[in-house]
């Protein structure tokens, strides 16, 4: 018979996160970067993912990330369910996938 943890005992994960990184300067958009590290992370192609505003509304997430008139964001992060995996953006443009 297989153990289940308890509610209170914490699951761990047998596998690392994926971690890319995201160039906010680029002109590819951070909705196709977290698509795309989406699928590269589940081993999908990127038109199988369903699309990414079921998700999150992808022009706050643009904005939310894109150069200001005093610089880039340095600091803040956003994190969210996509595909059945949880997605992390931080300010310094790393995109974290947990599946």
């Amino acid at each position: 018979m297989t153990k289940m943890p308890s509610p209170s005992q914490p699951v761990s994960r047998t596998e690392e996160p994926y971690t890319t990184q995201y160039d906010r300067l680029d002109d590819e958009p951070l909705s196709v970067a977290v698509a795309t590290a989406v699928a590269t992370a589940c081993n999908e192609d990127v038109t199988e993912l369903e699309p990414l505003h079921y998700a999150i509304n992808a022009d706050a997430l643009e904005r939310l990330f894109e150069p200001r008139a005093n610089g880039l964001r340095t600091d803040g992060s956003v994190s969210f369910e996509y595909s059945d995996c949880l997605v992390t953006i931080t300010a310094d443009g790393t995109i974290q996938i947990e599946s």
